[in-house]
């Protein structure tokens, strides 16, 4: 007896592969980094924030954004996305909904600041609103709320007070969440600049150029390792310095090697390289703030 084929299965699961679940891993850095500065959060706490943040709002952010997009080149962590549904939709609404209910759980004011950044995401990508087409304005968006209040965020559904999380040298850790979010966005960018033209987004990556973004993604990334590096030693914890900059050389090796191919062939600006340098440069900061972490047991 043959099986039974049900269509709305198939459309479901080809529109939460435009969810993009696994491209949430490229995100974790700023969880590990919350957690690493600070003290006095709840462990059940943390891995739900991990769970809400990383299996529900950054997927809903994704596949809201690709429902607005409707890319039909390579996006982040897809080679070639399937067509969008209105089934891509229904999961937004239905991930939506699911963290902020399971954020209430945690705190009500971090669902507060779960809907907020919700909401931000989708100011990004509706064709609306569009903050995505506005180069420096999207640029703020993203960086800020995906790296210092997300930061700041994951703190708070840990069980962190408030007043803790806002204060020095804290508030001066979220900023240099902030910075690296500033440095790698553009990269995301840098191998779409056609699409993005055509659809009438004018990206920050798309306004300075393929040099003009690598080099600006330079500086902002060195600066807010500067800042790190001296926060570190400011507190005395020297240990942290060297794991961190043990764990992001390879980082600073692909990059450089990644920038001295492209400025002798524009080729090497594809969907692979970009994607390459994501992977490292997650993998390799998560794994310096998770050992971080557990420098403060040792």
């Amino acid at each position: 007896m043959k099986p039974v084929a049900i269509p709305w299965i198939g459309k479901y699961s080809s529109a939460l592969t435009l969810m993009r679940v696994p491209f949430s891993v490229y995100l974790m850095p700023v969880y590990w980094f919350a957690l690493s500065v600070a003290d006095g959060y709840t462990w059940w706490r943390a891995a739900a924030v991990f769970l809400i943040l990383h299996v529900l709002v950054y997927p809903a952010s994704n596949g809201y954004n690709s429902y607005h997009d409707r890319d039909e080149g390579s996006i982040g962590g897809l080679r070639q996305p399937p067509k969008v549904t209105q089934e891509l939709y229904h999961l937004v609404l239905l991930f939506d909904a699911l963290s902020l209910l399971f954020s209430f759980f945690l705190s009500p004011l971090f669902a507060l600041a779960v809907a907020l950044y919700l909401l931000v995401s989708k100011a990004y990508s509706h064709r609306g609103i569009r903050l995505k087409k506005y180069p420096v304005i999207s640029t703020l968006v993203v960086t800020v709320f995906q790296g210092g209040f997300t930061f700041l965020m994951v703190q708070l559904g840990s069980g962190l007070e408030i007043q803790k999380i806002l204060q020095p040298p804290n508030s001066w850790f979220a900023l240099v969440s902030t910075l690296f979010l500033c440095g790698s966005y553009p990269l995301t960018q840098i191998y779409q600049h056609q699409e993005d033209a055509e659809r009438g987004d004018k990206t920050l990556s798309l306004l300075l150029g393929i040099r003009g973004t690598f080099v600006f993604a330079g500086l902002a990334l060195g600066l807010g390792a500067a800042l790190l590096i001296g926060l570190y030693l400011m507190l005395g914890q020297i240990y942290s310095v060297l794991v961190f900059l043990l764990c992001t050389a390879p980082i600073t090796y692909y990059f450089l090697n990644w920038v001295r191919r492209s400025w002798q062939d524009p080729g090497e600006v594809n969907f692979e390289n970009t994607m390459r340098m994501n992977k490292v440069s997650s993998l390799c900061i998560s794994l310096a703030f998770f050992l971080i972490l557990l420098l403060h047991f040792v």
